[in-house]
C-alpha cells in the first residue's frame, strides 16, 4: 500500500516589516524606497572626501560629496531631465549655496524630493484630468470659468451622473445625486455642477489620489 506523503507544515514566517524612513526621509517628506532610489544616484556620482577616512560601507554617506558639476547627470538617473539652465542653476543654489563645488547628501536628497514631488503632482493632475473627462463622456455640460475670465468650463451635471450610473447599472435615487453634486461643489447648487478642480479635491478626500 503506498505510503502517504507527508503534508508539510503551514508556513509561519512573516513578511519583512516595511522599510522604516530615515531622518533625512522624514524631514523631506519621502518614503524609504524613494530615498533608497535618491541614495542610489547619489553614490553613481559622489566622490570620497579627503577629509574623511576611508569607508567600505557604503551607508557612510556623511563620507561621500556630489561634484556640484554632476548633479544634472544625477538627477537625470532618476529620470529628473531636460530642466531648463535657470531651474538647474536655481537647485544648484540651493544645494551648494556656498559654491564649494560639492554636495552633501542631505542637501542633493532636498533638491531630489523637491523634483521627484513636483514631477508627482503633474502625473496626479494628469490622472486627475483623465479621469474627469472619461466621467464627462458625452454628458458634460458648461457653465462660466472664473470669476471675470469670461470663459466657460466643462462640468459634471445630474444628467452625466445619471448616465454614469446607467452604465454601471446602478440604481442610484436622485436625491442621492443632487447630494454628490452640492457636496463636491460646496452647496454651490445642482445646475452648477462639478468643475475639474472640484473633481480632483474630491478625488484626493476619497483617497483615489494623494
Amino acid at each position: 500500500m503506498p505510503r502517504a506523503s507527508a503534508r508539510k507544515p503551514p508556513s509561519t514566517s512573516k513578511p519583512p516589516p516595511a522599510e522604516t524612513p530615515s531622518p533625512v526621509a522624514l524631514e523631506n517628506n519621502i518614503s524609504a524606497s524613494t530615498e533608497h532610489s535618491i541614495r542610489e544616484a547619489f553614490l553613481l556620482f559622489a566622490t570620497h572626501s579627503s577629509a574623511s577616512s576611508p569607508s567600505n560601507d557604503d551607508d557612510d554617506l556623511a563620507s561621500h560629496t556630489l561634484p556640484s558639476t554632476s548633479l544634472k547627470p544625477a538627477l537625470k538617473a532618476l529620470g529628473i531631465s531636460n530642466l531648463p539652465k535657470a531651474e538647474l542653476t536655481d537647485l544648484l543654489d540651493a544645494a551648494d549655496p556656498d559654491d564649494s563645488g560639492s554636495i552633501s547628501y542631505p542637501a542633493f536628497v532636498g533638491v531630489a524630493a523637491l523634483k521627484l514631488s513636483s514631477r508627482d503632482d503633474s502625473e496626479r493632475q494628469d490622472e486627475i484630468d483623465e479621469a474627469f473627462r472619461l466621467f464627462l463622456g458625452e454628458g458634460r455640460g458648461r457653465r462660466e470659468g472664473g470669476e471675470g475670465s469670461g470663459a466657460e468650463e466643462d462640468v459634471i451635471t445630474m444628467s452625466t451622473l445619471k448616465r454614469v450610473a446607467a452604465v454601471l447599472k446602478e440604481d442610484v435615487d436622485e436625491k442621492v445625486l443632487r447630494d454628490m453634486i452640492l457636496e463636491a461643489n460646496g452647496g454651490k447648487g445642482v445646475r452648477v455642477g462639478v468643475g475639474r478642480a472640484e473633481f480632483g479635491e474630491v478625488m484626493r478626500r476619497a483617497g483615489v489620489l494623494r
